[in-house]
């Protein structure tokens, strides 16, 4: 959430019409022009129930109605197919509406004319799952993906034919001819228009060639039966010449700071953009210049299509040369700001970590050694993404999650509204001074946009925030009395909004989060806002009971001030339909929120553990005991299986509470078996812009290795992980001398998954070899990162090894006789 500070000798008009009064900040808005809605040439947008996918310049269009999905990139040929569906359901849980996902050439014909669409290459069982649990699927069909694959996805095979690739050269195009009738044979019959979950296609990836070329590869995959509603291509690298308007939208991505940088210094050049907003699409985080400004510019026809992302940062994978560690703040901030800059579509890359897969001729990472541009880890591809490579819960899983049950909820508005920038913002790195918020608003309603937030540098406090929005019909001034922006955090406020049943709110302090409908009560869901006090305002007609806070009346307003968070309902009005309740949560809670539709209805869910549903089922996974308890609003009639579960009141919530699983504690034991010898020389790579190249292979033999032995109980069913602890270098773990994953050390700990590799995990020859690390190594590594060396200037420590335990429990919806003989819906539980 974003902020600013207030100069107190500003107090004349800007140029734009943008001031600083003394109340605090004002803009004028004005209602945004008219969107464009022709000139897109796009496939088949109706699907065979009658349902229409369509968009104009503002966003998507579903039956007509404004929609604001939200997109992950997940690829199905990193994860083992065995975890797809549950990995899918987490992902839906997280309010994700579509997956996005590369199909790596490479990983599927990685020896010429031998197809391999099996196991975890099975394309077309994944889009059958992703339809089953009720997500809709981008499929991005290269022939070149980049995604840190070996070669960018191109087999070696191919390069070695020496024909131009990447280009309209004949025999390359030929050959991925071939590529997309394949694809299109595995999703046959699952596209939008066959009543499929598959409603767009990318070409290529960041291409900056002739946009001809993107054309010929429209041409082939349409004629090769991938006929869809949408046709995309990367935005951030513009086709020279461009592709003419409507062939292809352009999705724009935006990362907290990037491993690819050849920089080993902290937020190099452009980063701290990201932390600021702006209007200009493009990301140009490498160029110094500020935000559109001397750095890259938006094409000029940016403005006519939906503002669609595709890759904002939901994590950051380590090159040998930048170990990024991730904050789970660095991926809520940038999303934000996003959605505050006039994003209809947040998409991230990646959302669900992984690991390569196996090859057949080759390993399958980038490496400078194949002339690309980084060195990655042989196996990992975790991206310290929200769902980590062996599906870990991330904080920021949570973070994110509060942001899209907002765009389920109140997207479709958003989508109507322009964006209004302050003149007075950051341009230069090292502002930390100026308050940081925009406006989105379609001159009646809206939101304010604020981010106190930036990686890596203290953000300070912001005293004296005040907004007033010069509307059409009228100026809004909120908060009351200017407030304290606490450093470090981001959020958005509403006005004028309509919270249903005919109330409109004039301001609040609080973000909104979701709504749920029982008969004729709603109940809105807001989340405080960290150390400033909650106030909600509305007209002084509106008949609200103030259950929490003081109520006062000033100007034809009641006002709301100092409510306090709860579970329970702050405030209560009285309506025509029945009932609205407004809940306010702290900051805890309302991370632990969630929605969806359970036993036919929509329900909002209070859990501290993670939640999926599945058809008529709930089931919660935690690492601790304590959290395997949800509250349910609006609850169930009955929770039943043969008996009933106890039910409490927790506010506006029923909790159900199973019995705990019983606690288990397993303590594997590791032995150092070889010592490491000297730390290697570090070469440069041999590239036209080389960086330090990873250790080989060979390097390992004067590694040092611990053997780990797992205690004979460990139940793997409930996925529990070994989870080392460690200083070095590099990372390997192997089990009977099969390399399982690798890690450049950043300062995380190291996951591995026993079920993934089970039983022969569980008896086998496990052990992690790691290399000394350098104090001089020519590497980036995090300040939080940074171990104590030794005399030798080295660090290598294997600290402990843990198996961080895993359960669950699973509530059921079923039916209860009732004594009158009448049926009542209910859920009962399995342990």
């Amino acid at each position: 959430m974003c902020n600013s500070l207030r100069s107190v000798a500003m107090v004349l008009l800007l140029a734009s019409g943008i001031s600083k009064a003394v109340a605090g900040y004002s803009v004028s808005v004005s209602p945004p022009p008219a969107p464009q809605t022709k000139g897109y040439r796009m496939g088949s947008a109706t699907s065979p129930d009658g349902s229409i996918l369509t968009f104009d310049s503002r966003s998507f269009l579903l039956n007509g109605d404004r929609w604001t999905p939200v997109m992950a990139e997940f690829h199905y040929s990193r994860l083992p197919d065995t975890e797809w569906r549950e990995e899918l359901l987490k992902i839906k849980a997280g309010g994700i509406d579509v997956v996005a996902t590369y199909v790596f050439w490479i990983h599927h014909e990685e020896i010429e004319g031998q197809w391999d669409w099996s196991g975890c290459r099975d394309l077309r069982k994944f889009i059958q799952l992703c339809q089953e649990v009720g997500v809709k699927v981008i499929v991005r069909c290269g022939p070149w993906c980049h995604g840190e694959v070996r070669n960018g996805g191109h087999p070696d095979w191919l390069l070695k034919k020496g024909w131009k690739l990447r280009s309209d050269d004949p025999p390359y195009i030929e050959k991925t001819k071939i590529l997309y009738g394949q694809i299109a044979k595995q999703i046959s019959g699952l596209l939008w228009k066959d009543g499929g979950p598959v409603v767009g296609i990318q070409f290529e990836n960041e291409y900056t060639g002739p946009g001809s070329h993107l054309l010929n590869l429209k041409k082939l995959g349409y004629e090769a039966g991938l006929d869809v509603p949408l046709y995309t291509r990367t935005g951030w690298n513009t086709p020279n010449p461009p592709t003419p308007f409507g062939e292809l939208i352009p999705l724009y991505g935006v990362y907290a700071e990037g491993f690819w940088d050849r920089s080993i210094q902290p937020m190099p050049s452009g980063y701290w953009k990201a932390f600021a907003f702006s209007t200009n699409r493009v990301d140009d985080a490498e160029l110094v210049g500020a935000p559109g400004l001397g750095g890259k510019m938006d094409p000029p026809d940016a403005a006519l299509y939906p503002y669609l992302t595709c890759e904002i940062g939901g994590g950051m994978m380590s090159a040998y040369h930048r170990r990024i560690l991730n904050f789970p703040a660095d991926s809520e901030a940038i999303t934000l700001i996003r959605i505050g800059d006039g994003s209809v579509m947040p998409g991230y890359y990646m959302y669900h970590g992984g690991e390569n897969p196996d090859g057949k001729v080759t390993t399958l990472q980038e490496s400078q050694a194949t002339g690309m541009w980084n060195d990655m880890p042989v196996k990992n591809y975790d991206f310290e993404a929200p769902l980590g490579q062996y599906n870990q819960i991330r904080p920021h899983y949570h973070l994110l999650r509060r942001l899209h049950l907002f765009l389920h909820d109140w997207g479709g508005s958003l989508a109507n509204m322009g964006v209004t920038l302050p003149d007075e913002r950051p341009f230069t790195k090292g502002e930390t001074n100026l308050l940081r918020w925009c406006v989105r608003s379609d001159a009646q309603s809206g939101f304010v946009f604020v981010n106190n937030y930036e990686r890596l540098r203290l953000m300070p406090a912001k005293p004296d925030v005040q907004f007033t929005f010069r509307l059409p019909s009228g100026a809004v001034t909120f908060p009351e009395k200017p407030v304290t922006v606490p450093g470090d955090v981001c959020f958005f406020w509403p006005f004028n909004f309509d919270l249903g049943h005919g109330v409109t709110l004039r301001s609040a302090t609080a973000q909104p989060v979701c709504a749920v409908d029982d008969g004729g009560t709603r109940t809105v869901f807001f989340a405080e806002t960290r150390g400033v006090p909650a106030e909600f305002v509305f007209d002084k007609s509106v008949p609200v009971q103030v259950a929490s806070g003081k109520a006062s009346e000033a100007g034809g307003k009641l006002i709301a001030s100092g409510v306090k968070s709860a579970k329970s309902a702050a405030l209560r009005i009285k309506t025509k339909e029945g009932s609205l309740q407004i809940v306010l949560l702290n900051e805890a809670d309302s991370l632990a929120l969630w929605k969806g539709k359970w036993q036919g209805s929509d329900r909002a869910f209070l859990s501290r553990a993670g939640l999926v549903i599945d058809g008529e089922d709930i089931r919660l996974t935690a690492t601790d005991r304590d959290d395997l308890s949800v509250g349910v609003c609006p609850a169930p009639m009955t929770v039943a299986n043969g008996k009933s579960l106890r039910r409490t009141s927790d506010g506006v919530f029923q909790r159900f509470t199973p019995a705990k699983p019983k606690a288990v504690s397993f303590k594997p034991t590791f032995e150092k078996i070889q010592a490491a010898g000297p730390a290697r020389d570090i070469p440069l790579a041999k590239t036209d812009t080389p960086v330090v190249a990873a250790p080989e292979d060979a390097d390992f033999a004067k590694a040092a290795v611990w053997k780990i032995k797992l205690p004979e109980n460990v139940e793997v069913g409930s996925d529990p992980l070994l989870r080392l602890t460690y200083v070095g270098d590099v990372a390997r773990v192997s089990l009977n001398g099969k390399l399982l994953t690798d890690d450049f050390y950043n300062g995380n700990k190291l996951d591995v998954g026993l079920r993934r590799y089970a039983p022969d995990i569980l008896t086998g020859d496990l052990r992690v070899s790691i290399l000394p690390l350098r104090k001089d190594a020519p590497i980036y590594l995090a300040d939080e990162a940074r171990p104590r060396y030794d005399q030798n200037g080295e660090a290598l420590m294997l600290k402990s090894v843990e198996i961080v335990p895993s359960y669950q429990v699973q509530i059921r919806a079923g039916i209860e006789v009732g004594s009158s003989g009448g049926r009542n819906e209910g859920a009962s539980i399995i342990r």
